[in-house]
């Protein structure tokens, strides 16, 4: 099996802290017991190499320790998280699962034996190389998300050169490939993994503070909330060396202040797909929004402004959907960028660009701006369909604390129009009581309704 050199390694980490779950400390070493206590319940079930199991649950040590007998059993793992809510059962159709293991948060467990639908031929080619693989669904916001099927030692294979062993805090979760990315760079390095069941500012930090987390995984949205918070002024979060982010556009306005606010902290900006895996980047700089994504097996061009990209990592094709590849492999990204001296900068999705007149307006340029204001605890840009222009700007704010709606509609468009071109500035400004981000603390671009 490709992947053989996992448990090798793993296995050489012995005494080493691998694990950190409710003050609980776990070793490699009986992280690894626990990992042939899981094998022996895989016999048990009945469950045969190549099926499809599915994984419900948080990152908690019984759930790390059964994705790695599910690897080693040369299963195709499924992980998923209770968000998926009703729809749960289309998941598991889409992924043609046999079985189901899930977790609730306390680490209580229970098993169902699944009911497949047709088999898959991408499922047939994965097989019948005898090897483990994954399947991770997109974060999409209608309908059920499409299902890309990976062989996992492919993901794997990056990690055989181990990086710096740090602790680091499971942010970005199970279902994520953000999440995998963290917990096999951890385990591969001899790092140690440290769970929050509740990613809330206080708990993150607590966390921080408590176990001395040296690396922080996580989003623009959670960064900004941090701020805002001033948690550093509660917590001691010296320990921290690296803050990574991605899953969506950095606000040039957070970086700076989280730059200002944690100066001993190199921040550095990831780039990944769902269908991809977390490509390789290196930033122009700590405090940079420009980096260069590729080498090592990954290739990348820009198609009229639209990121492409081809790479050894990538999936094998969606179970769900046709397959995005054009002829020769390159997978467009559906990322509107920014070209400078051979680095990139991602301005976002090319969906969410609002045609206005035939000028390109990108949420993420507003969002910047009106993130300078005070009273704003956050924003979302999007646009709105206009019969005379095509579309019109639209905001919805989220303020931190009570503030007159037509006041905050006239401050919001006095402010832009001092520093954005006339046909950027928000026609029209949406007053918020709900969090403007999803549970992946990605920022939400929906319309809703004008109070």
């Amino acid at each position: 099996m490709a992947s053989d050199w996992l448990f090798d390694r793993l296995q050489a980490f012995g005494d080493r802290l691998a694990l950190i779950w409710q003050d609980q400390r776990y070793s490699y070493r009986q992280m690894l017991d626990g990992v042939a206590q899981w094998q022996q319940i895989l016999a048990e079930q009945e469950l045969a190499p190549g099926q499809c199991v599915a994984l419900s649950g948080d990152f908690l040590p019984d759930t790390i320790m059964l994705l790695l007998a599910l690897i080693a059993n040369r299963n195709i793992v499924v992980p998923l998280t209770s968000s998926v809510g009703s729809k749960r059962e289309d998941y598991l159709k889409a992924a043609c699962t046999s079985a189901i293991f899930e977790f609730d948060n306390a680490g209580a467990w229970r098993f169902a034996q699944g009911n497949p639908s047709a088999d898959h031929p991408l499922l047939q080619r994965l097989r019948a190389n005898d090897e483990p693989g994954l399947i991770i669904f997109s974060s999409g916001s209608t309908g059920i998300p499409k299902a890309s099927i990976h062989y996992f030692h492919k993901i794997l294979d990056k990690f055989k050169k181990p990086g710096k062993p740090y602790r680091a805090l499971t942010f970005l979760r199970l279902d994520h490939i953000g999440g995998i990315n963290t917990l096999f760079q951890m385990l591969c390095s001899g790092g140690a993994v440290i769970n929050v069941p509740q990613r809330t500012v206080d708990n993150v930090c607590r966390a921080i503070e408590q176990h001395q987390v040296q690396l922080l995984p996580t989003t623009p949205t959670f960064l900004n909330m941090l701020l805002l918070s001033e948690s550093h002024k509660v917590y001691n979060l010296s320990s921290l060396e690296v803050v990574s982010y991605g899953a969506e556009p950095m606000p040039a306005t957070t970086l700076s202040a989280i730059s200002k606010m944690l100066p001993n902290v190199k921040f550095r900006q990831l780039y990944g797909l769902t269908e991809l895996g977390i490509l390789p980047t290196k930033p122009a700089m700590s405090d940079s929004l420009w980096l260069n994504v590729g080498n090592n097996g990954c290739e990348c061009r820009v198609v009229e402004g639209v990121l492409w990209v081809r790479t050894e990592t990538a999936m094998l094709g969606y179970l769900n959907a046709p397959s995005p590849f054009d002829e020769d492999g390159w997978f467009n990204t559906g990322d509107a960028v920014e070209q400078k001296n051979g680095y990139l900068r991602i301005l976002g999705r090319a969906s969410e660009l609002i045609n206005v007149g035939g000028e390109k307006v990108f949420p993420a340029e507003v969002e910047n701006v009106i993130l300078q204001m005070d009273n704003i605890k956050d924003v979302s840009v999007f646009g709105k369909a206009n019969p005379l222009i095509g579309q019109v700007v639209m905001a919805r704010v989220e303020l931190c604390q009570p503030e007159d709606h037509q006041a905050l509609e006239k401050r919001v468009r006095m402010f832009c129009k001092k520093h954005l071109a006339p046909f950027k500035v928000p026609v029209a400004v949406q007053l918020v009581f709900s969090e403007l981000y999803s549970d992946r603390f990605k920022k939400i671009r929906r319309q809703t309704e004008v109070l």
